[in-house]
């Protein structure tokens, strides 16, 4: 695979990556700067995944009938806008509404990475350009959270903006063209689905993704509300689960070529298990610190694993499974952040503990999900 190409992909994850996981974080701010209560500042995260996971399973399908490239260079364009827009925000529903444009925007950058690393690069090399590529988003990421903690909250938004702009110059440039394989547009996912083996991953995603969103959109609110935790500590708190993901996500596609995708996606989910259950518990910031770095290795090696498996995928399926990843993740994630919000609201000790429990369900369950795979 060509350097540019990727490091451009890589470019892209990490502008659409700056402040996803910063947002959870800066719900208990955003909340007193808008006068609202938590619970209701925390639809900041599913306005967000919901019109990204919808938007996503358009994207793939239409590079085959355009030019991938005008496809980034627009939707590039109109997430950086909505960015400044909501960096801009004068109220909350504002912000709201900005967040839900940087969704739909920003949902084409993962479904063309996948499908560029699945044709340019060999199967035996791709485990390690999938981590590679999700290692730059949590360097992007863990820098967001960073910030997030020290700086004010528009910032956040306003950076990203700002950088998405400039990015459209070199990608105007240097991104080659990738030119439509057929006139018309067309959706596949029907016949995608039919295939039993595609739709036993995705079953699996669709859950995983619950679970994790389900406890991870929620931290902020879990240590402002349980632990009575300052907003810098909040921030590096959930930064150490970004930090521990950029190492997660490099070996962890490592590690699926090595010793196979499912191993290593079996592996991550114990992990994940494991820091739940011991979260609940009354503890020292220096062991909860330590749980977030376990967590986030978790999350990062089943998400590398996982990603590499779509890669592996026969080409007629290929821009189909790269959008439903996306789609599903995020959709996915949106229902979690929901369906665990209302858990929370009445008992944090609960929500984890169902959580936790479904997660050793869905460990059970993958060695049928995700029986054919290597």
């Amino acid at each position: 695979m060509k350097k540019l190409t990727f490091f451009l992909l890589c470019l892209e994850g990490a502008i659409l990556s700056f402040n996803v996981a910063a947002v959870a974080a800066l719900i208990p701010s955003i909340s007193r700067h808008f006068l609202v209560e938590e619970f209701y500042a925390g639809k900041l995260i599913w306005l967000y995944m919901v019109p990204y996971g919808l938007a996503a399973l358009f994207y793939g399908p239409w590079v085959r009938s355009v030019n991938a490239k005008s496809v980034e260079l627009l939707s590039m364009s109109l997430f950086s806008v909505s960015s400044l827009i909501a960096a801009s925000a004068h109220n909350i529903n504002v912000l709201f509404a900005a967040r839900l444009f940087t969704g739909l925007f920003g949902a084409s950058v993962i479904p063309l990475a996948l499908i560029l690393i699945s044709r340019q690069a060999t199967p035996a090399s791709r485990g390690r350009y999938v981590g590679i590529f999700f290692s730059v988003t949590f360097v992007a990421s863990l820098l967001g959270l960073f910030l997030s903690g020290i700086i004010n909250w528009r910032l956040v938004f306003f950076i990203p903006g700002i950088a998405g702009l400039i990015s459209c110059i070199p990608m105007r440039i240097y991104l080659p063209d990738f030119p439509a394989e057929r006139n018309t547009f067309k959706l596949n996912y029907f016949n995608t689905l039919k295939d039993r083996k595609i739709f036993s991953i995705f079953t699996y995603i669709f859950f995983i993704s619950i679970f994790y969103h389900g406890i991870q959109q929620w931290l902020g609110v879990y240590f402002s509300l349980k632990f009575g935790l300052s907003q810098l500590l909040i921030s590096m708190l959930i930064t150490l689960t970004s930090l521990s993901g950029i190492l997660g996500e490099a070996a962890g596609g490592w590690f699926s070529d090595l010793f196979g995708r499912k191993k290593v996606a079996d592996a991550g989910i114990i992990l994940m298990i494991a820091s739940i259950f011991i979260l609940v518990l009354k503890q020292p910031v220096l062991s909860i610190a330590l749980l977030m770095i376990i967590w986030g290795l978790g999350w990062t090696f089943n998400h590398a694993a996982i990603s590499t498996m779509l890669t592996d995928l026969p080409q007629e399926f290929l821009n189909e499974a790269a959008s439903l990843n996306s789609g599903v993740r995020f959709l996915a994630g949106g229902l979690g952040v929901f369906l665990s919000g209302l858990f929370m609201q009445k008992s944090f000790v609960m929500g984890f503990s169902v959580i936790g429990v479904c997660l050793i369900g869905l460990l059970i369950s993958s060695g049928i999900l995700l029986a054919k795979t290597n």
